[in-house]
């Protein structure tokens, strides 16, 4: 029977060919202008098919080639009856978007190979190819980082400590809000980073600004928690939400022990107080006489 078969092949190429065979690809919105957006976790699915309007059964063959790296997983082989259709599914991951700036496109390429006829192989196998388009999304992420205090600060006293906020994305972008909370009421920060809304960060690229704690003066001895916490700008105009956020320890002690209280002033110090005297001075010689002329008018007394 297959030898038949391959003398039917054989002897009516032209009539076995009679509507040909094809591959296409399943667009979205049914538009071959349009991409296939990749997702961000480096995914993407594309939907394809092979029909075949000959009068006889194919064995087809498939390649593929992926670009950004990425790797395709699809049908390696199949059998398309004579009038059939067949849809397929390739599977596409493994493609970091980060490393590609958002909105980029490259070309994917989906190559089916005609092996065989009606289960006899084809001495000259006839390939035909369908192309398409993958598009690297737009990635907002902003990661935020405060500094560590070098060590504890006073009551009364001020502090200054540094955040940094890093686009990790693929996308130009900036801090859409910042929010800056403690658990310590008598604690206190500055606005200083509202700054930060005001710059535009380039993929890859940091940023910072300094912010202001201060501690009052009769703050209690207690260990303090800081807060920052940012949102991305791109990814709320884009319709979605990107927060990061980071926390530093900050102790507070009570002031040195020398260190003097407000409004304390300083004691006098002890004085000595002298008295002075308008006498004459007496000197030794005059002395003496005065004691020896006592003593003879006493004795003349006696």
């Amino acid at each position: 029977m297959v030898s038949i078969v391959s003398l039917l092949v054989a002897s009516f190429p032209v009539q076995s060919q009679i509507g040909g065979w094809d591959v296409g690809i399943d667009f979205p919105q049914e538009d071959d202008s349009n991409p296939f957006q990749v997702r961000e976790d480096g995914s993407v699915s594309v939907d394809f098919f092979v029909y075949n309007d000959e009068i006889l059964p194919i064995t087809v063959e498939f390649e593929y080639e992926i670009p950004f790296e990425g790797e395709g997983d699809g049908p390696e082989s199949e059998n398309i009856a004579a009038g059939g259709n067949k849809t397929f599914t390739l599977i596409i991951s493994g493609i970091d978007v980060w490393e590609y700036q958002a909105d980029s496109k490259e070309d994917f390429t989906i190559s089916v190979t005609l092996v065989s006829r009606a289960s006899i192989p084809q001495p000259l196998p006839e390939t035909k190819e369908a192309s398409g388009e993958l598009q690297i999304p737009r990635v907002y992420s902003l990661e935020v980082d405060i500094s560590d205090p070098v060590g504890p600060m006073n009551s009364g006293s001020e502090m200054s400590l540094q955040v940094k906020v890093s686009n990790a994305g693929n996308v130009v972008d900036r801090v859409g809000s910042v929010e800056v909370s403690d658990n310590c009421p008598l604690l206190s920060t500055d606005n200083g980073l509202e700054i930060l809304t005001t710059r535009d960060i380039q993929s890859g690229q940091t940023t910072s600004a300094n912010i202001l704690i201060t501690a009052s003066q009769s703050h209690p001895q207690r260990n303090c928690d800081v807060e920052v916490i940012i949102s991305s700008n791109g990814a709320a105009n884009s319709g979605s939400s990107e927060i990061s956020e980071d926390e530093t320890r900050i102790t507070i002690e009570p002031p040195p022990a020398n260190q003097e209280e407000p409004g304390e002033t300083e004691a006098p110090e002890d004085t000595v107080e002298i008295v002075s005297s308008n006498l004459p001075f007496m000197g030794p010689v005059l002395t003496v006489s005065l004691i020896l002329l006592t003593a003879i008018g006493s004795r003349k007394r006696d």
